[in-house]
């Protein structure tokens, strides 16, 4: 249970350095004020291409050609996610290392062996050294 929740946190983490990362450009082009295309991968198609593939009369026929408009709007992701280890100086680097092994190594689980002692019979008594003695507990 515990691993499936990992996978899911590390995938969704993964997912939001990739949506915070990412830049794109959408691109629109206006005949006056009509919307005649849209693209966000490739190029937009111009008003003149769009008149000669219909064959009615629109508005963008009966208004000159510079009145054409083409917009970006250009959406920029972050770019400093990359932090350089070499910026360290040794001593830093030495010390950063030493953190994240003993980090890793706090959550292993050392393997411990039980010495069972039922299989074991005890020592023969050669003379009972509290008899001789005389000291006994109360």
């Amino acid at each position: 249970m515990n691993n499936f929740f990992y996978k899911i946190s590390s995938f969704c983490m993964a997912l939001l350095v990739f949506v915070s990362t990412m830049s794109f450009t959408i691109e629109s082009h206006y005949c006056g004020n009509v919307l005649v295309d849209t693209s966000m991968f490739g190029k937009v198609e111009t008003c003149v291409k769009a008149v000669q593939k219909k064959t009615y009369s629109t508005k963008c026929d009966n208004i000159k050609k510079d009145c054409c408009t083409n917009e970006q709007l250009v959406v920029d992701g972050q770019d400093n996610l990359k932090i350089s280890f070499n910026k360290l100086d040794k001593e830093q680097q030495i010390l950063v290392a030493t953190l994240i092994y003993s980090y890793v190594n706090l959550f292993t689980e050392l393997k411990t062996e039980n010495i069972s002692v039922r299989d074991y019979s005890p020592p023969v008594l050669v003379k009972d050294v509290q008899v001789l003695h005389e000291t006994f507990l109360i």
